[in-house]
């Protein structure tokens, strides 16, 4: 696999460099990470035992689900383009006693010399935000060991994500700061089957997010409408 810089959004980045002073403010702008970031873990964990196991965090941001994962013992990489994102998670996790690792670099520049070696890639409200999901899930398929786990977070394109991601959380709710997800990004689950089959994964699991403003807290649900979490396993 070559090296590419063509599936970086450099609106994107800078959108996320502008925020990253947020990522640790329980009441900030990303306050609604804070309140996902449990469910996505307890996903994660009711599928494969974390002890020991080398796990890549795909768009690891200022380190909320790299700590987590952490946490439970496995052995962490953080991958993000936000530099000053980077950053903030590499302060945090000094000022927590952690031992991760963090490189500014994309899924695919990190591919070329990091073939196989993982056990699971996490790539959590990612997929909306990059150019090419197919390049990016080409790049944690190269990335992950035979038979290894992937699971992704993202958000449906339907007419009930638009009124609930879009107008209620960046609008009339401020759950988000305003142009956080461009609505034409959004991923059906049958587009995201299709991508996951091409680069030879086996899709095994959809569960719905569904976010409670009100209570400040996730759950996982049977309705993937507007936000979901998947689980795919790569093929031998």
């Amino acid at each position: 696999m070559q090296a590419t810089q063509t599936n970086i959004d450099e609106a994107e980045r800078a959108k996320f460099d502008a925020l990253a002073d947020e990522w640790w403010d329980p009441d900030g702008s990303l306050r609604t990470l804070h309140h996902i970031n449990p469910v996505r873990l307890q996903y994660i964990e009711q599928t494969i035992n974390l002890t020991h196991k080398r796990v890549l965090d795909v768009g690891c941001g200022g380190g909320l689900l790299a700590e987590a994962l952490t946490k439970k013992q496995a052995f962490v990489t953080g991958l993000d383009i936000s530099t000053s994102a980077i950053a903030v998670a590499e302060s945090h996790k000094r000022t927590a006693g952690l031992d991760i690792d963090y490189v500014t670099v994309s899924a695919e520049e990190y591919a070329v010399h990091n073939q196989h070696e993982f056990d699971v890639v996490t790539c959590m409200e990612l997929l909306e935000h990059v150019p090419d999901i197919n390049s990016l899930l080409q790049a944690c398929g190269v990335m992950l060991k035979p038979g290894g786990h992937l699971f992704l977070a993202t958000i449906n394109r339907t007419a009930k994500s638009y009124v609930s991601a879009i107008i209620a959380a960046e609008y009339l709710l401020q759950l988000l700061p305003r142009g956080t997800h461009d609505y034409a990004r959004f991923i059906k689950p049958s587009e995201l089957h299709q991508v996951l089959r091409q680069q030879r994964f086996m899709l095994v699991d959809i569960a719905g997010m569904t976010y409670l403003p009100g209570l400040n807290k996730c759950a996982i649900t049977g309705d993937p409408a507007v936000n979901y979490i998947a689980h795919a396993v790569l093929g031998d």
